[in-house]
């Protein structure tokens, strides 16, 4: 759809590397010809090592989700951060300016989007994860005197303006744990997307939440993200994300 949109060829397809041979894999994609490559789990910690350079992003997460080549050297970005923020910012027109955030999870996939959410200035930013020190390691390492760290169990604040579900519990069928007054009045956000998702935000709205969506637009926005790294030209993600919405319903 981008490539529609800005008139740029490209060749965009999906390469399996086995789990124990990402550096190889990418490296002979770089050696063939390549101009740039979009990471996915479990690899992103390992792009993040192999990488000649990074942004503060990726640099602040240690996690890669897109690299760039140039001159024989790799510049690793990621842009889970920014499509998030503006997928909740630009799609949804929802301000992050001086609101409380609360993010379930401490894994690969929050530490990717503290760093924009941060940039955005909400007043406080609370990682809640089953394993509390996780999650203090996480908050740690941003030295953000905004963020904080909880037992997502034992979680009493009240209610937060923003909830992004971060775990990978919609992945395997599962509920992320939460009470029911930390989502009065939110906006809750779940960062998968699909069928996966729709056990989280049905619950969410059955029991107090303002809205509800999933994280269709965070993907979209990522790439946007990524394919103006890879080609100089921003596309429209808004309009790739209406098509990809009429598509599915």
């Amino acid at each position: 759809m981008f490539s529609q949109q800005t008139g740029i060829a490209l060749e965009y397809e999906a390469l399996l590397a086995p789990l124990d041979g990402f550096v190889r894999c990418v490296a002979a994609f770089f050696e063939a010809g390549g101009g740039g490559v979009n990471v996915t789990l479990p690899f992103k910690e390992a792009a993040f090592d192999w990488v000649t350079s990074c942004d503060e992003f990726a640099g602040a997460a240690g996690a890669v989700n897109t690299i760039v080549a140039s001159d024989r050297a790799y510049r690793g970005y990621n842009t889970d951060g920014i499509g998030l923020v503006n997928d909740l910012t630009r799609n949804l027109g929802y301000s992050l300016g001086d609101k409380r955030v609360l993010i379930l999870g401490a894994g690969g996939a929050v530490r990717g989007i503290l760093g924009p959410l941060l940039g955005a200035s909400p007043r406080c930013i609370v990682v809640a994860n089953r394993t509390r020190s996780r999650a203090q390691e996480l908050v740690d390492r941003l030295e953000d005197p905004r963020l904080r760290a909880c037992d997502a169990e034992h979680l009493d604040e009240g209610a937060f303006d923003v909830v992004v579900n971060g775990t990978s519990a919609g992945l395997v069928g599962a509920m992320p744990k939460i009470s029911e007054r930390a989502i009065q009045g939110s906006l809750v956000y779940d960062m998968v997307y699909g069928d996966n998702a729709k056990p989280f935000r049905d619950w969410a709205i059955a029991n107090g939440a303002d809205a509800a969506v999933d994280g269709l637009g965070m993907l979209v926005e990522q790439a946007a993200e990524a394919f103006r790294l890879f080609h100089g030209v921003r596309p429209d993600g808004a309009a790739a994300l209406r098509r990809l919405r009429d598509e599915q319903a």
